[in-house]
């Protein structure tokens, strides 16, 4: 590729998500220039600090000032008034996008405030860990992960494309869903198994019969794994949850039923439902495994902590 895809880029927010689309796009040479903002003033010296990009703005109105391309990587809860505060700096032409995880929502507070002649292509990328600030980043969290574009209606498929090109020069497989179909996918791919491991850890902490020491010692692949997934930031799933409300608790409502059924099966010492049941979900683990998701390795596939 010729040339970088925007030549300017501004990233609103500056945690483990922007700061790893910034190291994938100077690893690319996919932006000529990177401005940043963070709402904190230590995260803004940090990341002037690391040299996280090629300038560290005090507000976002200055950090989108002149670019091409604005991507809002807050907690979807701050989103609506980001929006509000950079729209009199965005310049015509432009595209916004963002990385939140839930997408009628962000579309809901977001567009209303956008002015005539910008963009608006909102975005998800499928990856993460369970680290978050300024320093979390790395160039190659996006490689191999799913990017989801989610255009809303008026979207310019020239700008549809141009950042569907970002996205994979960063590493990424990107495909198109729209805003409802999106949030029910990831209710049952990301929230509910989030609530389900905040939950499970929530209760080892309240079994006092098993001391925290053991929970911590003992700690075999499952329930380790749940805290991985429990240490993730607060803020921003305190949002996921509060903002993608339905379908989140229409798949919670059949984890319920799900449970239950189980729940029977150990009473009632059914063994044939059980092995009929895990025979049926082990078969869904090999398949994200073909799909390139995860490795078959011990340990999940995560070796050297860096997922």
């Amino acid at each position: 590729m010729s040339g970088p895809v925007y030549e300017r880029v501004a990233l609103i927010g500056l945690g483990l998500i922007a700061s790893s689309m910034f190291w994938a796009m100077k690893r690319g040479g996919l932006a000529g220039e990177v401005t940043g903002f963070a709402k904190s003033e230590g995260s803004r010296e940090t990341a002037r600090r690391i040299g996280l990009c090629d300038r560290v703005c005090d507000s976002a109105a200055e950090a989108v000032e002149g670019a091409d391309l604005v991507v809002l990587c807050v907690p979807v809860g701050a989103m609506g008034a980001v929006a509000e505060e950079i729209a009199p700096a965005l310049k015509s032409g432009a595209t916004v996008t963002d990385v939140g995880s839930v997408k009628r929502h962000v579309i809901d507070v977001v567009a209303p405030h956008l002015p005539e002649g910008v963009h608006f292509v909102p975005a998800h990328p499928l990856a993460g860990t369970e680290h978050s600030g300024p320093e979390s980043g790395f160039a190659e969290l996006f490689d191999n992960r799913w990017s989801l574009l989610v255009p809303v209606e008026g979207s310019d498929p020239k700008a549809v494309a141009r950042l569907r090109t970002l996205w994979e020069g960063m590493g990424a497989n990107v495909d198109e869903m729209d805003a409802d179909h999106h949030d029910l996918v990831l209710a049952v791919t990301s929230h509910a198994p989030h609530l389900i491991a905040y939950t499970m850890v929530g209760v080892a902490d309240d079994l006092r019969r098993v001391t925290d020491s053991e929970v911590i010692k003992y700690s075999a692949a499952g329930f380790r794994d749940f805290t991985r997934i429990a240490a993730s930031d607060p803020t921003m799933w305190r949002d996921v949850f509060l903002t993608n409300k339905d379908a989140t608790l229409e798949i919670l409502g059949r984890f319920t039923e799900e449970l239950f059924a189980l729940q029977r099966a150990i009473r009632t010492g059914d063994g044939e439902h059980l092995h009929q049941y895990f025979t049926r979900t082990r078969a869904i683990r090999r398949g994200i495994i073909e799909a390139g998701q995860d490795t078959a390795a011990p340990n999940f596939g995560r070796g050297g902590g860096s997922e």
